[in-house]
């Protein structure tokens, strides 16, 4: 038997995972104090957290122990079972360290059990975009092994692009270097980041104002866009719903025959983006 992992910090929505029907690793935020792990928009409040984020709450995120790790994985260690686990980027947390530690117990206590995790080097949606169609690709019958190739090709075809309202979020969270994010964070200017071939944040751009923002959103999109009526466009906001209602008009004009999803930003990476960000994820003809 084998079975396929994926965490909340891919920002695919719950229904998705529903449809799915795979474990999912939850990711944990604090704010005001109380520890919560996100559950993908199943009973989250989003415009309780970004109203508190605005009036001056400062969340924070944190790593998963490895005794939650090990709680997570033995079951299935136990059985014998393959696991593949497709996660987020490892050099936005420290918490693959204690998968790590986790493993290496769990490796002693159940030799021979074969355990692979795939960095699709990519957070949110860039993320959630590989899970979904490499879990996908693994249920029409192919195996592990087959999928994780599938991924290889996959990760470099699938491009994510935001906008923030302020890079300190992304500094506070060791995300961002001091240096970017005050250099970002001028009056009237929107940066543009993606996460880079690394699996890094990086400022691409910084344009003025939000009309050049999503002007700069739709070129990437014309100019790096692949099949792109074949696969879904993703826009996500983070409390921000009519700059993407404008995204989304934008892309519905250029491109009618497109499948648009709509979701959130949930708060474990609001937390580090911040309210107002908006982000656009799409099959590229590179990353």
């Amino acid at each position: 038997m084998s079975v396929i992992f994926f965490d909340t910090d891919c920002e695919l929505w719950y229904t998705q995972a529903d449809e799915l029907g795979c474990p999912v690793i939850k990711m944990p935020y604090t704010i005001d104090g109380e520890e919560k792990f996100y559950d993908l928009g199943r009973d989250t409040d989003f415009k309780d957290f970004y109203a508190r984020v605005r009036n001056g709450s400062m969340p924070i995120t944190s790593a998963l122990n490895p005794t939650q790790y090990i709680e997570i994985f033995e079951p299935y260690f136990a059985k014998g079972e393959e696991i593949l686990y497709i996660s987020f980027s490892s050099e936005l947390s420290g918490t693959f360290g204690h998968l790590e530690t986790a493993l290496n117990e769990l490796n002693a206590k159940y030799p021979g059990v074969k355990f692979t995790r795939f960095d699709t080097k990519s957070i949110s949606f860039g993320g959630g975009y590989q899970v979904y169609f490499a879990i996908k690709y693994f249920q029409e019958g192919h195996t592990i092994d087959e999928t994780v190739e599938f991924l290889k090709d996959f990760t470099q075809h699938v491009s994510v692009y935001f906008m923030v309202d302020d890079l300190m979020h992304l500094h506070r969270g060791g995300r961002l270097s001091k240096t970017s994010a005050v250099l970002g964070s001028v009056l009237g200017i929107k940066p543009i980041l993606h996460v880079n071939d690394e699996g890094k944040l990086e400022v691409i751009d910084k344009v003025k104002g939000e009309k050049k923002a999503l002007n700069y959103f739709m070129d990437k999109l014309e100019n790096d866009g692949l099949d792109v009526d074949k696969y879904p466009i993703v826009i996500l906001d983070a409390d921000n719903e009519e700059t993407a209602d404008r995204l989304n008009a934008k892309i519905s004009e250029k491109y009618p025959n497109a499948e648009i999803w709509r979701y959130p930003v949930g708060p474990v990476i609001g937390t580090h983006a911040g309210p107002g960000t908006v982000a656009v994820c799409f099959h590229s003809k590179n990353r």
